[in-house]
C-alpha cells in the first residue's frame, strides 16, 4: 500500500476496480482494455499481492513464480520499471529479458539471486529457456498483456511454446489482456484460462475527452515552420512529435537541433540501450521533445506530455488513437496536433471510420502563419516527395500529349522518318549486317 500511495494511485479505473475483486480471489480473467487504462497496476497488484501472501520457502535461480509476457522491448521494460515501483518496500525480485540487449548481463541478473516476477518478450524468453538458464514449472502466476498485438506480430507459436512450460491450467492462475475480443483471442484464451471472467471496458470514444485535437490542412512546405513554431510555445514543455517513417524522424532531428530545439530520436533503428536513455532523458524532463516513429506509440507511459504532434498523420488509424494517447493521461489535460498536407490527408476518413467521430479540419491559426514568415526551405525528405510528385505530374502530361492528333509539323516529321526506313529497307543487307556487328564489336 506504501508504494501505491508514492506512485499516486487514488482511485481504480474501470478495469481496475472490475477486475481486482476477482483476480486478487484467484480467478482467471480475460480483460479487454485499451492503451492507458491501468491494465498494468491492475496485474501488478494482484501478481505481488499473491507473491507476498503466499512465500514459498525456497526458491531456485531462474524460476520465476510470476510470468508477464509482452509483445515489445518497450513495453516489457515498462512493465518492469513498474513493477519495480511497486515492489521497492518489498524483498520481492523483478527482472526483465528483452531483445536487443547483451543476453550475459541479463544471464547475471538471473544467476545473482532468487526470482519472483519476470518480464519477457516471448523470442528473448525462449532463448534462455533453450539455454536451461529458465525454467517455468514454479510459474503460479501468467500474465499475458496484449494478446491482439502478439496476433498480429505473429508470436502465438512462441506464446504456446512458452505456455506448455508452465504448470496445467488448473494449476496457475492466467490473466490475459487485449484491445480486442476477436475469434482467434478468444479461442486462445478458453485454451489457456479456467473458467475466467471476462471484463470488457468498452470507451464511449476511442480518444480521450482529455485531449484537445486539431487536425490543420496545409501544405507540404508548411509543415516544418509550423512544427517549429508549436515547439517554441511555452506551454510545449514535453513534446512527442511522430512521423511513419525513420527517415523523416531523422530529418526532422536534424533540423530541429539546427534551430536550437533539443530533441532526441526513438526508433526501430536506434539500439535499444540508447532507446532506454533516450526514454529516461524525456521522462526526466531532460530532453524536451522526443521525435519517434510508433515504436513509442503503445506501451509506453511517460507522465506530463503536454502536446503530441503528428508531423504525418499514420497508415493505420488505430495507431493515431496509440499516438495521441500519449497525453491527456490519468485525467491531466493535453493536446493533439496533426497536420494534414496533399500527400497523407487522404487517412482522415479511415480515422474518423475507427474513432467514430468526424474530424474538424481547421486552417492554421493566421498568427501561427504571420510568426513563421518565409517559408523555410523543404527537407531532403520532403524534398524527394516533392519531385516524385512532380515528376508523376510531367508523365501523366507526356500521356496525354502522346494521345493528342499530330500538328502538320509533326506529320511532315513522321514522313521524313518513314522515308528514312523505306531508304534503310533499300540498303546493303551485307552492309547492314557488318554495320550491326561493328556495333556488338564496339569498334568503328
Amino acid at each position: 500500500m506504501r508504494a501505491i500511495h508514492e506512485m499516486n494511485y487514488q482511485y481504480c479505473s474501470p478495469i481496475q476496480a472490475m477486475t481486482l475483486p476477482y483476480t486478487l480471489a484467484g480467478h482467471d480473467c480475460i480483460g479487454k482494455a485499451q492503451t492507458g487504462t491501468g491494465k498494468t497496476a491492475a496485474f501488478l497488484i494482484t501478481v505481488i499481492t499473491d507473491l507476498m501472501e503466499h512465500r514459498l520457502p525456497e526458491q531456485y535461480a531462474g524460476e520465476p513464480r510470476a510470468l508477464i509476457l509482452a509483445p515489445t522491448r518497450e513495453l516489457a521494460l515498462q512493465i518492469a520499471e513498474d513493477a519495480k515501483a511497486l515492489t521497492k518496500h518489498s524483498r520481492l525480485k523483478v527482472a526483465a529479458l528483452v531483445g536487443g540487449m547483451d543476453m550475459d548481463k541479463q544471464r547475471k541478473q538471473l544467476e545473482e539471486s532468487r526470482l519472483d516476477i519476470l518480464v519477457a518478450t516471448p523470442g528473448r524468453l525462449i532463448d534462455f529457456m533453450n539455454r536451461k538458464q529458465v525454467f517455468l514449472d514454479q510459474v503460479e502466476t501468467l500474465v499475458i498483456d496484449e494478446a491482439d498485438r502478439m496476433l498480429d506480430m505473429g508470436f502465438i507459436p512462441d506464446i504456446k511454446t512458452i505456455v506448455r512450460a508452465t504448470p496445467k491450467t488448473e494449476e496457475r492462475q492466467t490473466l490475459l489482456f487485449s484491445a480486442t475480443f476477436s475469434y482467434d483471442i478468444l479461442n486462445l484464451a478458453e485454451r489457456w484460462t479456467r473458467e475466467p471472467v471476462r471484463v470488457e471496458v468498452e470507451p464511449t470514444v476511442k480518444t480521450a475527452e482529455d485531449v484537445e485535437q486539431h487536425v490543420y490542412l496545409v501544405t507540404t512546405a508548411e509543415k516544418y515552420p509550423l512544427l517549429r513554431h508549436v515547439l517554441r510555445q511555452p506551454n510545449a514543455d514535453r513534446v512527442m512529435v511522430f512521423a511513419n517513417r525513420r527517415d523523416i524522424v531523422r530529418d526532422l532531428s536534424e533540423r530541429l537541433g539546427k534551430d536550437g530545439i533539443q530533441c532526441e530520436v526513438l526508433s526501430g533503428e536506434v539500439p535499444q540501450a540508447k532507446r532506454i536513455k533516450t526514454l529516461d532523458n524525456f521522462k526526466e524532463g531532460k530532453v524536451p521533445v522526443l521525435v519517434a516513429t510508433d515504436v513509442a506509440g503503445r506501451g509506453i507511459h511517460v507522465e506530463g506530455v503536454s502536446h503530441v504532434v503528428n508531423y504525418t498523420l499514420p497508415e493505420d488509424a488505430e495507431d493515431y488513437v496509440h499516438r495521441i494517447g500519449r497525453t491527456g493521461r490519468a485525467g491531466a489535460k493535453g493536446v493533439s496536433i496533426s497536420f494534414a498536407c496533399e500527400d497523407d490527408s487522404f487517412q482522415i476518413p479511415a480515422i474518423e471510420d475507427y474513432i467514430k467521430r468526424k474530424i474538424e479540419l481547421e486552417q492554421p491559426p493566421v498568427e501561427w502563419l504571420a510568426e513563421i514568415g518565409e517559408t523555410t526551405p523543404l527537407s531532403k525528405a520532403d524534398e524527394d516527395a516533392e519531385q516524385a510528385k512532380d515528376n508523376a505530374d510531367q508523365q501523366e502530361t507526356d500521356d496525354k500529349n502522346s494521345d493528342t492528333e499530330p500538328t502538320a509539323e509533326t506529320a511532315e516529321t513522321q514522313t521524313s522518318e518513314a522515308a528514312a526506313v523505306a531508304n534503310a529497307d533499300d540498303a546493303d543487307p551485307v552492309e547492314e549486317d557488318n554495320n550491326r556487328g561493328n556495333r556488338k564489336d564496339g569498334s568503328a
